[in-house]
C-alpha cells in the first residue's frame, strides 16, 4: 500500500513518517536549514507478514503545491496530518480537495503535536476535522492524536496503517505498463534511474519501454520494487528503474515509461469536469488553466463541451488543450489550478485522451463521450457502436483505455473488420446500413455515368463514404467482393450487371491493337492510326477502345487517344517523384521528367485530376495519396463476359 501524506507546512508530516518508519525524507540541505519540505520524500516500512508500506512524504507550503500534486498521485491510502496547536489551515483544506478530486477515498488523520496543547484544545481540533471531512470521501476516517516527539499515539496509527495495508486489495495486472515519473537521477555505477508510482501493468528486467512524450526507446536494466531489488514491478507499486537508452536530463517529472504499444502523447482530451465550490469564478470557454495530471505539470486551456459556463460547484464535460503534448490515458484524474497557479478550482477524469479539434461539441460527439464515460469497457464499446455510423477504432480505443487486447470487450453482436493492426468494429446494423449505402451509390453512379465501368476504390469512398476510415473502407468492399454483391475490373468497381465483355471479333481486334498502344509508351497512336495501321474501320475501332477502357486494360487520356495501363503507371509514378521533391506536381517540371510536349504535358495532367489521382491546387498538382496504388496496381479487366 502506497500512504501519501497531505496537510499544511510545519504540522509535522516529515518528523510523523519519521517517527513511524525511522526514515529522514528529507534529503536536501536547503530542507534541513529551513526545517520545511520543498522535494518528494520517500520512506518504507516493512510489515509483519512481509509486506511493505510505501510512504510518500509531500510539502505543505502553498508555493510547492505543484511538488505535492505529483506526489499525491497514484496513492492508494491518504494521511491527513493537522497540527493541533495551530488546526485547521488553508492547506489543509486545499490539500483535502486535491485528494477528494484525485478520487482518494481511504485515509486516516494525525492530529500532531498534541505534546504542545492541552485536552480541550484536542478534542476541539479533532471536532473540527470530522466536520470538515463531513461530505467528502474520507468522511468517518479515524483521527488518531499522536506526538512525534514523545511518541505518543505513533504505536496506535501504526497498527491502523498496518490493518487497512492487510485490507487492501491488489491492484489487477492489466494492460500494459505505464509509470509516472517523479524523480530521475544519476546513480554512480549503475547509470540512469528513475522513480515513480506503477500505474498500470508490470515490467520485468530486460524489457524495453519508451519514455512519453518524448519518444525515446530505453531498456530496463534492474528494478527495485519498494525500495528492495525485484524482478519484476507491477501496478500499485513505487518502483525504481535503472534503464539504458536515456540519460537523467532527458527524463523529466511528468514524464512516464510506458511499454511501446501505448505510447500517444497527447496535447487535447475531453474529460468529466468538477469545479470545486470555492472557485473563484465561473469556468468559459479558452479558460486558462494549469493542468496536473499523473506528475506532469503544463498550462493549458479549457473549453465546457455541453455549456457554456461551468459554474463553481458545477459539473461538466469540457476539453482540455495543452500548451504541450503529455502522457494521458482514458481514467486518469487531473487537478485544475488558476491562470496564477495560486488555488485549486477543480478536477476531473480522462474520458478520451485523443479528443477531435472540430465538432467537439457537436450533438453525436456529446452522446459519444457519455458511452465513453463508463468505465466498464464491454459497455462503453457497445453502447459507442450503436451510435457510431462509421465503426470505432479499435486500436484507438484499446489504446485509450490500455487494454491488451479488443476480443474479449467486443459484444456478440459486434462485427471486427480489418487487418489485426487496423481493425474497426461495428454494429452489425451499422454495418449493413454501409453496405447498402454503397449498393445504391453504384446504382447512381452506373445512372449518371453512361461511359463509365465504375469508380476505383478511393474515388468510391470519397463519394459515398468520405467519413469512413481507408481502412474500414477497404474492408467493405473486400466483404461485398468476396460476397460478389459487387465485382472489380481493372481498378474499377461495379454492380455485377453492369459489364463491357468482348465478343470474338472484339477479342481478336484487341489482340492487335493493344500491342501497338503499349509500344508507343508516352506517345501512342492515335485511334485514326491505329486504325490505319490494323486495318480496321475508326469507328468500329473508337468503340472497343472505349469498351476496353470501361474494363479497365486502357485509359482515355483525350479524345481518340489511349494510353496502356504501364505507360500511365510510370508517368504516376514520375508525378509522385515530383510531389515528393518539390512538394507539389508543376507542369514544367513533369514536362522535363517525361520528356513530353507542353500540350501533351497539359493534358495527362488534366486527367490525373480528372480521375482522381491529382487535384488541382492553383498553378500546381497535388497527388493523392490514397490514388497512387489504384493506378500503379491496376490489374487486368476480370469482367470476360461475351456480350452481343
Amino acid at each position: 500500500m502506497i500512504i501519501g501524506t497531505a496537510g499544511h507546512v510545519d504540522h509535522g508530516k516529515t518528523s510523523l513518517v519519521r517517527a513511524l518508519t525511522g526514515v529522514e525524507t528529507d534529503r536536501l540541505q536547503e530542507e534541513k536549514e529551513r526545517g520545511i519540505s520543498i522535494e518528494l520524500g520517500y520512506a518504507y516500512q516493512q510489515m509483519p507478514n512481509g509486506e511493505i508500506l510505501g510512504f510518500v512524504d509531500v510539502p505543505g507550503h502553498e508555493r510547492f503545491i505543484h511538488t505535492m500534486l505529483a506526489g499525491a498521485t497514484g496513492i492508494d491510502f491518504a494521511l491527513l496530518v493537522v497540527g493541533a496547536d495551530d488546526g485547521i489551515m488553508p492547506q489543509t483544506v486545499e490539500h483535502l480537495h486535491i485528494l477528494e478530486l484525485l478520487g482518494v477515498a481511504r485515509g486516516a488523520v494525525a492530529l500532531t503535536k498534541i505534546d504542545r496543547v492541552d485536552a480541550q484544545r484536542i478534542a476541539q481540533v479533532s471536532h473540527d476535522i470530522e466536520r470538515l471531512l463531513e461530505g467528502t470521501g474520507l468522511s468517518g476516517s479515524g483521527v488518531f492524536p499522536v506526538s512525534a516527539t514523545t511518541g505518543a499515539g505513533v504505536d496506535d496509527l501504526r497498527e491502523h496503517l498496518v490493518i487497512a495495508a492487510a485490507a487492501t486489495r491488489g491492484r489487477p495486472v492489466q494492460g500494459h505498463f505505464r509509470l509516472a515519473v517523479d524523480r530521475s537521477f544519476t546513480l554512480t555505477g549503475a547509470g540512469t534511474v528513475v522513480t515513480g508510482t506503477v500505474f498500470a501493468g508490470e515490467v520485468t528486467v530486460g524489457d524495453r519501454l519508451v519514455v512519453t512524450p518524448a519518444a525515446i526507446p530505453v531498456r530496463v536494466r534492474s528494478i527495485h520494487s519498494h525500495n528492495r531489488p525485484a524482478a519484476t514491478g507491477s501496478a500499485g507499486q513505487r518502483c525504481a528503474l535503472n534503464i539504458v537508452g536515456a540519460g537523467k536530463d532527458e527524463i523529466l517529472r511528468g514524464d512516464w515509461i510506458v511499454a511501446e504499444a501505448i505510447h500517444a502523447p497527447t496535447a487535447r482530451f475531453d474529460v468529466r469536469l468538477r469545479l470545486l465550490p470555492e472557485a473563484p469564478r465561473a469556468l468559459g470557454v479558452w479558460t486558462p488553466v494549469h493542468v496536473h495530471l499523473g506528475a506532469t505539470h503544463v498550462t493549458g486551456r479549457c473549453v465546457p463541451l455541453d455549456a457554456d459556463w461551468v459554474a463553481p460547484g458545477a459539473q461538466a464535460l469540457a476539453q482540455i488543450v495543452l500548451d504541450r503534448a503529455i502522457g494521458a490515458l482514458h481514467g486518469d484524474r487531473l487537478i485544475l489550478r488558476d491562470a496564477s497557479a495560486r488555488q485549486t478550482i477543480g478536477g476531473g477524469m480522462v474520458i478520451d485522451p485523443f479528443a477531435p479539434a472540430r465538432h467537439r461539441r457537436a450533438p453525436l460527439r456529446l452522446a459519444a463521450l457519455q458511452c465513453l464515460e463508463q468505465t466498464d469497457h464491454t459497455m462503453a464499446l457497445s453502447n459507442l457502436l450503436q451510435r457510431e455510423p462509421y465503426g470505432v477504432d479499435l486500436g484507438a480505443f484499446c489504446r485509450a483505455r490500455n487494454l491488451a487486447a479488443p476480443d474479449c470487450i467486443l459484444a456478440p453482436s459486434a462485427l471486427r473488420v480489418g487487418e489485426p493492426s487496423t481493425a474497426f468494429a461495428f454494429d452489425l446494423s451499422r454495418w449493413e446500413a454501409l453496405q447498402t449505402r454503397v449498393l445504391e451509390g453504384l446504382e447512381w453512379f452506373h445512372a449518371k455515368f453512361e461511359d463509365e465501368l465504375g469508380p476505383d476504390s478511393a474515388r468510391l469512398r470519397r463519394m459515398l463514404l468520405p467519413q469512413l476510415a481507408p481502412a474500414a473502407a477497404k474492408a467493405l468492399v473486400d466483404q461485398l467482393l468476396a460476397e460478389q454483391q459487387i465485382v472489380r475490373s481493372g481498378p474499377w468497381l461495379h454492380l455485377p450487371k453492369r459489364g463491357f465483355g468482348l465478343d470474338t471479333a472484339e477479342q481478336e481486334l484487341a489482340s492487335r491493337v493493344l500491342p501497338l498502344i503499349e509500344a508507343g509508351g508516352f506517345d501512342p497512336p492515335w485511334v485514326r492510326d491505329l486504325a490505319g495501321r490494323v486495318g480496321a474501320d475508326e469507328q468500329l475501332l473508337r468503340r472497343l477502345l472505349l469498351r476496353l477502357t470501361r474494363r479497365g486494360e486502357t485509359f482515355q487520356v483525350v479524345r481518340d487517344l489511349f494510353y496502356a495501363k504501364g505507360a500511365v503507371a510510370a508517368l504516376a509514378q514520375i508525378a509522385a517523384e515530383l510531389e515528393e521533391r518539390d512538394g507539389a506536381v508543376r507542369a514544367a517540371a513533369f514536362r522535363d521528367s517525361s520528356k513530353l510536349g507542353r500540350k501533351r504535358t497539359v493534358q495527362i495532367l488534366e486527367f490525373f485530376d480528372r480521375i482522381g489521382y491529382t487535384r488541382r491546387s492553383h498553378d500546381v498538382h497535388r497527388v493523392r495519396s490514397n490514388s497512387l496504388l489504384q493506378i500503379a496496381n491496376a490489374r487486368p479487366a476480370e469482367d470476360t463476359a461475351v456480350q452481343p
